[in-house]
């Protein structure tokens, strides 16, 4: 059995960053990747925004990660040359009853130390946005977008030039707790074993699947696994606006929203589908809620101008109709076994979080 300090398992944004992380602390690292390339789930099916850290509450580990990962984020991506903008983001109220919650968003993002947000009259809102109709919005200068592909290929060369190595096609079939380290069976065309003295479970949708498979690891501390879809669709044409606007948040997500890449072209989603199995194919048919949700913030979008574009999958850890929760991350202080750290429920904001969750992951397994 061949011997590894680190083993990270998963390839995604999240994963190749605590790979950097702990590369640059020194440590032997060894990244199990079940598919050929990186971020082929939900690091590359998602929104590409950089979230400024409003929505979570504070002192929850999404607020915390996502307002250090975006302050890390903004000069790792311009000193990589990894392509961004900070377009900014209106959420907007489509009616009286929305203030409230804009200004509770508000007073929470600034708790959160997001410093620049402000409240905006509808007239001021559509000075910056003219085809927007509201009665109010919040303005975030610091939200962005940014080319999540290059994003994931700069943590890999930088963890690669540290000595990181990457093993693609090579899935988790198992493991056990061994008195010196986490013994693993790694599957593919090439199988071998590894002894690791530390593993950290970065599988995103699988993440539970993984921790199951290790022999020895307390199943009391396995969370519950709920697949929330989320469908986009493009706009044919072009867009009206210059920067994301979203609307107030809803359960589950937050709402039919606009984004934009790098190009300019508008997309919207993604909406809420809970779902049984992972299926990644757009109903053209839920076009129709869409238009409905956008019109209460465009009232100028035509019909026939929404084309179903992609969709992702959320790994929640709650159900639906169960409130939101935070980011699960376990360190061995939490299951009693030494050397892994599992991370569950990484969803959105874990794509801007994914520098800062890598060194809370690096110091979990310093302590």
């Amino acid at each position: 059995m061949e011997s590894v300090d680190s083993v990270v398992v998963g390839a995604g944004a999240v994963g190749l960053a605590v790979a950097r992380a702990l590369a640059l602390a020194g440590r032997e690292v060894v990244v199990l990747e079940e598919e050929g390339a990186v971020g082929t789930a939900t690091s590359s099916r998602n929104s590409e925004v950089i979230h400024a850290g409003i929505y979570y509450p504070r002192g929850s580990l999404k607020a915390a990660l996502c307002v250090a990962g975006r302050r890390k984020l903004y000069p790792f991506l311009a000193e990589h040359g990894v392509p961004y903008r900070r377009c900014g983001k209106l959420i907007v109220a489509a009616g009286p009853d929305q203030i409230p919650g804009l200004e509770k968003l508000r007073d929470q993002g600034i708790a959160n130390g997001v410093a620049d947000l402000r409240m905006l009259s509808a007239d001021d809102a559509r000075a910056l946005e003219p085809a927007l109709d509201c009665v109010a919005a919040l303005e975030s200068p610091s939200t962005g977008i940014l080319d999540s592909h290059g994003f994931m290929l700069a943590l890999r060369g930088e963890a690669e030039d540290r000595g990181a190595a990457i093993a693609f096609r090579s899935p988790v079939l198992g493991g056990r707790i061994a008195g010196d380290g986490i013994a693993l069976e790694v599957g593919g065309a090439e199988p071998m074993r590894l002894l690791a003295r530390t593993v950290v479970n970065s599988a995103g949708l699988f993440a539970q699947d993984v921790a199951g498979r290790v022999e020895g690891f307390p199943r009391d501390r396995l969370p519950p696994r709920y697949y929330c879809k989320g469908n986009y669709f493009s706009l044919s044409g072009r867009s009206p606006f210059t920067r994301l606007i979203y609307p107030a948040p809803e359960a589950a997500g937050l709402g039919v929203h606009l984004t934009l890449d790098l190009a300019g072209q508008a997309r919207f989603g993604p909406d809420v589908e809970w779902v049984e199995r992972i299926d990644y194919d757009v109903d053209p048919h839920r076009a129709e809620s869409f238009y409905a949700a956008i019109r209460r913030y465009w009232p100028g979008l035509r019909d026939g101008t929404l084309q179903p574009a992609y969709s992702g999958i959320r790994p929640k850890i709650q159900a639906r109709g169960e409130p939101s929760r935070d980011f699960l991350i376990q360190g061995p202080r939490d299951h009693g076994v030494p050397g892994l750290v599992n991370l569950f429920g990484i969803e959105s904001p874990g794509l801007t979080a994914a520098l800062a969750i890598g060194e809370h992951v690096r110091d979990l397994l310093r302590d």
